[in-house]
């Protein structure tokens, strides 16, 4: 499987700060925004990864992270001119993808939960279609919303719904399988003129492949968009540093899945 980091926009909530730089760089705690949801693929077993960002950013990604060899990754760069959609991120690192499999998850989502390293080696290795994942919030409206029946089967998917049906929301962490990249090519664009991930996920809702792994009371997730957010995502990092169960540290992960070994083993070869 290979792993997409979204990156791209505006960061128009967060001015005037994002004038000068990238969302995703701004710091969570003690650590770059970015540095999170790469630390969720890391712990998928992800290690060949695409960063996607505005093209005048790019090169402070390089800078930051480089070619990831020193945490046994390998990572690439793309850019997205203009912020046209998430699913756009399929076609833009279609060639990067090949014939693989493929995790998207968006550069402002902090999420942490017992065991989600494990859980995502089970959904990878189940996967069919689509896989999402879901958390219930207090404000369903400001997000994409799923809808289930009694069995747990997907029945609705809208985006930022006035009258959500219900609160359960869809995280900005995705796995497809390769079908995904020739869905995103036929999508139209919505009225916002950017290519739609709800769109995206529907048509696997439509044809019986996709499915939604509730993450459960003890998932902790954060759309890092906002002030406020942001704010709440650094102090949830910092109480978790004091009590010694670090989040995000991207060394400590690299070691615990064996990058770090591997990569000297191929270093020594």
């Amino acid at each position: 499987m290979r792993g997409i980091i979204l990156a791209g926009g505006s960061g128009s909530r967060l001015s005037p700060v994002t004038r000068a730089v990238s969302k995703q760089l701004l710091p969570v705690y003690d650590k770059p925004m970015v540095y999170y949801p790469l630390s969720v693929l890391m712990q998928a077993g992800i290690r060949d990864i695409l960063i996607i960002s505005n093209p005048h950013h790019l090169e402070a990604y390089r800078r930051l992270l480089g070619t990831g060899a020193d945490l046994g990754l390998r990572l690439e760069y793309a850019a997205q001119p203009e912020p046209r959609g998430l699913a756009e991120a399929l076609l833009i690192g279609a060639e990067f993808i090949g014939d693989e499999q493929v995790a998207l998850i968006l550069g402002d989502n902090v999420l942490h939960r017992p065991g989600l390293g494990a859980l995502l080696h089970e959904e990878r290795g189940r996967l069919v279609g689509c896989t999402l994942f879901g958390c219930t919030v207090p404000d369903p409206h400001r997000f994409g919303v799923a809808e289930l029946d009694a069995s747990g089967r997907i029945l609705s998917l809208e985006e930022k719904p006035d009258n959500p049906r219900s609160n359960l929301v869809v995280v900005g962490l995705y796995l497809y399988d390769n079908e995904a990249v020739a869905r995103a090519a036929e999508l139209k664009p919505s009225d916002r003129g950017e290519l739609e991930i709800t769109d995206l996920n529907r048509t696997f809702v439509e044809s019986g492949n996709a499915r939604l792994v509730p993450l459960g009371s003890e998932a902790i997730w954060f759309d890092t968009g906002t002030h406020d957010s942001l704010l709440q995502a650094s102090v949830f990092v910092r109480a978790q540093e004091r009590l010694g169960r670090p989040v995000g540290r991207l060394e400590d992960i690299a070691r615990d899945m064996g990058f770090l070994a591997d990569r000297r083993v191929r270093a020594a070869g």
